[in-house]
């Protein structure tokens, strides 16, 4: 029986499945049916399934069907599902107490390896989310210097902080709303968004808003509009013009953190920006964030300084210890190699079925996305000439074979630890088939 009978028929009760009574009774207290947008299925349509249990690369819904997964939890699942090393933390540490609002010595562990992985970082702190990390820099920027403009770049999606949600990508792109109703005029027109790779575009903007620009916010690798990279030299030339103008240099490795290397982007692109942001991976999948840099600019947090940032669960006892479990078991496996390894096989696997079509597959690690478009993409403008019904068709031909990619042609999908090598010729296969039927 095919993955698509086991999705339709066998999991129906008196004509519904579990996933749409599920889905039913979201809709009605749940704004969308969903806590996260892009989880409605709105980019590829249908609805969404229900996740009963997760182990190593497979999930299983509420119906009983299993699915190699691609999305991770959107990333931090770097060993894979419930790897017993990080739910053995976890256990061990619940067992002292789940949140104490009390310094911790997890903290200060965890503190002590981001600073020693990323020596960009002199000092960092803890907060919940991706989100709080990037809001939290930028605030950091603009006390530090005196400024209140910033310059982010399309596509770039660095969580839902006002002042970020001009021209975004991930949720807002997929929806095609890049920009967000309720953020205030005035906030919108503190931020300056520029095209990706366009350096002339950067240093333009510096001239016309002299003295006036704090920061420059950026995925050093974007990963919220498809999957694209910086071209050389481009990152050099960001961290120059920074330099020049004042301007504090931030990259959002909320996503490459840990995950395409050891010390994230900044290790691969060699470059020390002023600030960085975390996430996902450095949490273990619990709900985390952190942000950090150079110590005369962290040094400006209070109780120290002048600019405000708290957070009640900051440090939170079950997130620090699930992340360095994971942090640490991947030094131990040298995951970074084998993540690379099964990146490299499933691109090798592809690459006929690719091949002269109007298809182009980005993959820098463990991270990967299929365009449906011809030609280079390099920023949100060419992405969007991404073929998205194509997509849609392609992730359901996925789905019905046993595989779940992100349902948006703008999202990136993760491999992890857990993936076997059959797991990637079975990918492999299925993504062939999909391809040849459209």
């Amino acid at each position: 029986m095919t993955a698509l009978r086991r999705f339709n028929e066998s999991a129906y009760r008196d004509g519904v499945t579990k996933s749409g009574d599920l889905f039913a009774r979201a809709l009605g207290k749940i704004p969308g049916g969903v806590n996260s947008p892009v989880r409605a299925f709105r980019g590829v349509g249908g609805e969404p399934f229900f996740v009963e249990r997760v182990n190593g690369p497979r999930i299983w819904t509420v119906d009983g069907v299993e699915l190699i997964d691609y999305v991770g939890s959107w990333g931090p699942a770097i060993l894979g599902h419930a790897p017993p090393v990080v739910t053995d933390a976890v256990r061990a540490a619940a067992l002292h107490g789940t949140s104490f609002g009390i310094p911790n010595p997890l903290e200060v562990e965890m503190a002590e390896l981001i600073c020693a992985w990323m020596p960009a970082i002199e000092k960092v702190r803890m907060v919940n989310s991706g989100t709080e990390a990037t809001m939290s820099c930028l605030r950091l920027a603009r006390g530090f210097t005196k400024r209140d403009k910033i310059i982010k770049f399309a596509g770039c999606y660095h969580g839902h902080a006002d002042s970020l949600l001009v021209k975004a990508g991930s949720g807002a792109l997929t929806h095609g709303q890049p920009d967000s109703a309720g953020v205030p005029r005035a906030v919108a027109d503190e931020t300056i968004v520029l095209p990706f790779n366009n350096i002339e575009a950067v240093r333009a903007a510096f001239r016309e808003n002299k003295d006036q620009i704090a920061a420059v916010i950026l995925e050093a690798i974007p990963a919220n509009a498809g999957l694209f990279f910086p071209r050389e030299g481009f990152l050099h030339q960001l961290q120059e013009e920074c330099t020049r103008n004042g301007a504090l240099l931030i990259f959002d490795e909320v996503m490459t953190g840990f995950r395409v290397a050891r010390g994230g982007a900044q290790q691969l692109y060699g470059i020390r920006p002023d600030l960085t942001a975390l996430g996902k991976v450095v949490g273990g999948g619990l709900p985390v964030g952190a942000f950090g840099g150079r110590a005369e600019i962290v040094g400006q947090l209070s109780p120290d300084g002048p600019v405000y940032q708290a957070g009640t669960l900051s440090g939170n006892p079950l997130a620090m210890a699930a992340g360095l479990a994971q942090l640490r078991e991947l030094e131990r496996i040298d995951g970074w190699k084998l993540l690379e390894d099964l990146g490299a096989k499933l691109e090798s696997r592809l690459a006929d079925a690719i091949s002269g079509k109007e298809l182009i597959f980005h993959r820098i690690g463990s991270m990967f996305c299929l365009f449906f478009a011809s030609g280079p993409i390099f920023d949100l403008e060419s992405a969007q000439y991404s073929d998205t019904k194509k997509f849609a068709q392609f992730f359901h031909s996925c789905l019905e074979g046993g595989l779940y990619f992100p349902p948006s042609q703008f999202e990136t999908a993760f491999i992890s630890t857990a993936h076997s090598d059959e797991d990637i010729d079975q990918t492999a296969r299925v993504v062939c088939e999909a391809l040849i039927k459209l």
